[in-house]
Formats: structure tokens, C-alpha cells, sequence
């Protein structure tokens, strides 16, 4: 496993160097490497390094959403809030549910079936997206419209949409849902305890950071170990509370910038310095998991398919900016900032082949999930990293700090 964390380590840097000199993102060179070291092209990954892959890719993410919080700040929601709260979940539902209706179209799917890829597909990245918005934060680029801060914000919500839709249905189709409604009921319940529990975790780790003062580096240590607590105990709450963990642990975030912001930039600042090896690992990994076989056998049918979901998601996107200030320009930034697919994806595209097997069902089914599934990450990550990149580069404006609290009316 050593051996391989160093291949990747000395491999991604390099892939990373190549690809930004070729001025696409960087990612997209981590995100090959994977797929030519994984075990389904060239197979160079220790079995240990894969096997830890799942536990790995959970920390890259919860760095990615630490960082996320640090940088939310309470204005900047208050500025965004409306338009982020609908661009959470009306694109994706546009999205999910135009596959689930035109899925049998281009597959053996049933509606039902279609629905299950539809909100697998539906959950937005955010290992692409997120990193992405920090750097345009860090340059002040669209931070006057809080641009940035609104992807970000509704990026996240919008993959817990996903998912609990994703798990309703799937217990639908095998049998071990009583209610749908119920199910959906509790969407806005594990938004709920994951933004309140995240908020008094990180109001009680404020208190002990004052009492106790550990150096930024112990801090960053302990707001990470808390995290990985938190994505526990949202395993160990499985069917008795909806809780959001990852939404626990941007709020986490979150509120010790609101009352310590230096405090919290501190810590920003260390997990800035622990993503450049989170990322290695989070997109090689994520690239290991790419079956190009799978890819070869849905062809032309799956990418139209996703295709025609990405039609309706920036249809919704657009449909959630109505009465935003923001520009015709930004707005489509907005929409290619919800492309990217990859870790969800990654994590959950074969969770319905695995249900259909554990009862006795005809896997054939999820096997094309599966298979449009990696295609999505396949198709849409370097597609969304770079139409990001590029819109955002002749889009989104500098602000200065002044700039920066004025575009938005302030909510009431």
C-alpha cells in the first residue's frame, strides 16, 4: 500500500504539472492516471491501496467540504440564500427525473430503474466544484455576487437530495420501502440535524480551541478527526434519524468562521496545505473505479441519455436564477458549474447491482447503471473542470472588498 500511496503521490504531481501547462485542469490529469493504474486497464494499484480506496476518498472529501465551510461566510449565504437554496434541489429533480422518463428510451430500463441511475447521476461533484470555487474565492473572482459561495452552497445540498431520493427508490424498487412519502419526508429532516448538530459541534469546538489555544495545526487535526466522527455516526443512525454528516461538517466549519474568523482561516489555511495530497488520492482512487469495458457497452445510448439530463439540469439551473442579478455570462457559469459528476457517482453506482443481487433480483439492470454511471464521471468531470475553468476565467469579474457587499439585495 506504501508503494502505491508513493506512485501516486510522485505520479499525480507530475500529471498534475503536465495538465496545467497544457492549461486544463489539473485534476483531469489525476483522474487518468487512475484509470490507466487501476485494475481495469494496466491494474498497478496495490490491493491494499484499493481496498482503504473507500475510507480514503471519504477524507479527501470531508477536507474538501472543511473547506468549503471556512469559506461560507454568514453574508455572503444571506446574499445567496434563495437562489441557493432552489438551485439545491430543482435542477437535480429536473435532471433525475428526465432520465427516469426517457431512460427506457435509450436502455433495458424500466421507469423505475431509470429513476434509481436518474438521482445516482442527478448528485453534482463536489471534489470538482468545490476546490474549483475556493480558487476563484481566493482571487476574488465573482465574490462581489457571491458567485462562487452560491455554487458551493447549493452544489452540497443538492448531492443529499440526491442521495435520499436514490435510497427511497432503490428501497422502493426492492421491496423494503413501506412509504415513498416517508422517505421523502425525510430530505428536509437530515438537512435539518446535519445543519444543527454541525453548528453546536463546531460552537463546542470553538470553546475548547479558546480554553485550551493548540496550535492551527492540532486544531485542523481535531476539526478533522470530528468530522470523520460525524460521517459515523450518520452509518450509525442508518434507519432510525436522517442525518446529513457532510453537511454537518461544512457547518462545522461555518460557524467558527462567523465567530473567529481568523481562527478559521488558520485552520483554512492547513487544510489548504493537507488537499494537495487529499486530491492525489481522492481523484487516482476515483479513477480506479472506472470500468472501461462498461464504458464500451452503453455507447452512444448512455452518453445521449446523460446528455439529455444535463439538458434539463442547466434548464433548471437557469430556471432557479430567475430575478438573480447576475449577468447573462454568470449565469451560465452557474449552469457548467453543475455538470462535473465523479465521486457520488464513484461511491454509489453500484449499490443498486449489489441490492438486486442480495435479493435475488435479475442484475442485469444494474448492471447498465453501473455502466452509465462511470460513463457520467467519464463524460462530465473533464467536461465540467474545464468549461468551469474557462467560463469562469472570462466571466466572473475581480471584486475588491468593498465590491464585495454590494450586488445582492440582503435577504429578510
Amino acid at each position: 500500500m506504501a508503494f502505491s500511496i508513493a506512485e501516486m503521490i510522485l505520479l499525480g504531481l507530475l500529471m498534475d504539472w503536465v495538465f496545467r501547462k497544457l492549461r486544463l485542469p489539473g485534476l483531469l490529469g489525476m483522474l487518468l492516471l487512475g484509470v490507466l493504474f487501476g485494475p481495469h486497464v494496466f491494474d498497478l494499484m496495490e490491493p491494499g491501496f484499493l481496498e482503504a480506496s473507500a475510507d480514503l476518498r471519504m477524507m479527501a472529501l470531508i477536507i474538501i467540504l472543511l473547506r468549503a465551510g471556512f469559506e461560507l461566510s454568514r453574508e455572503a449565504l444571506n446574499r445567496v440564500g434563495v437562489q441557493a437554496l432552489l438551485l439545491s434541489f430543482v435542477p437535480g429533480i429536473m435532471e433525475g427525473s428526465t432520465i427516469a422518463l426517457l431512460g427506457p428510451m435509450f436502455l433495458p430500463l424500466t421507469h423505475l430503474e431509470s429513476a434509481l441511475l436518474g438521482f445516482i447521476i442527478a448528485a453534482v461533484s463536489p471534489a470538482v466544484v468545490v476546490p474549483m470555487m475556493i480558487g476563484f474565492i481566493k482571487r476574488r473572482m465573482g465574490v462581489a455576487k457571491g458567485i462562487p459561495t452560491l455554487v458551493m452552497a447549493a452544489a452540497s445540498l443538492d448531492d443529499v437530495v440526491a442521495i435520499v431520493i436514490f435510497s427511497a427508490l432503490l428501497g422502493f424498487y426492492t421491496g423494503s420501502a413501506d412509504s415513498l412519502l416517508l422517505k421523502a419526508a425525510g430530505i428536509p429532516v437530515s438537512i435539518a440535524t446535519g445543519v444543527v448538530c454541525g453548528l453546536l459541534i463546531g460552537f463546542l469546538l470553538l470553546k475548547f480551541f479558546e480554553k485550551a489555544d493548540p496550535r492551527a495545526t492540532k486544531r485542523t487535526l481535531i476539526v478533522i478527526g470530528v468530522s470523520i466522527l460525524l460521517v459515523r455516526l450518520e452509518a450509525a443512525l442508518a434507519g432510525v434519524l436522517p442525518f446529513a454528516a457532510l453537511l454537518a461538517v461544512m457547518a462545522t466549519g461555518f460557524i467558527i468562521l462567523e465567530k473567529r474568523e481568523r481562527m478559521a482561516h488558520e485552520i483554512s489555511a492547513k487544510l489548504g496545505k493537507l488537499w494537495v495530497f487529499a486530491s492525489i488520492m481522492l481523484f487516482t482512487l476515483v479513477g480506479a473505479q472506472v470500468d472501461v469495458s462498461l464504458v464500451w457497452q452503453t455507447g452512444f445510448a448512455g452518453l445521449g441519455l446523460i446528455a439529455c439530463g444535463l439538458v434539463a439540469r442547466s434548464a433548471g439551473v437557469l430556471l432557479s436564477l430567475v430575478g438573480s442579478p447576475l449577468t447573462a455570462g454568470e449565469r451560465w457559469f452557474a449552469v457548467v458549474s453543475f455538470w462535473p459528476k465523479a465521486t457520488v457517482q464513484a461511491a454509489i453506482g453500484a449499490v443498486p447491482l449489489m441490492a438486486m443481487s442480495a435479493a435475488g433480483m435479475d442484475t442485469q439492470p444494474g448492471e447498465v447503471i453501473l455502466a452509465v454511471a462511470v460513463l457520467s464521471i467519464v463524460f462530465t468531470a473533464p467536461l465540467g473542470a474545464i468549461a468551469i475553468k474557462c467560463v469562469g476565467e472570462r466571466v466572473l469579474q475581480p471584486a475588491s472588498p468593498p465590491e464585495a457587499r454590494s450586488a445582492w439585495p440582503e435577504s429578510r
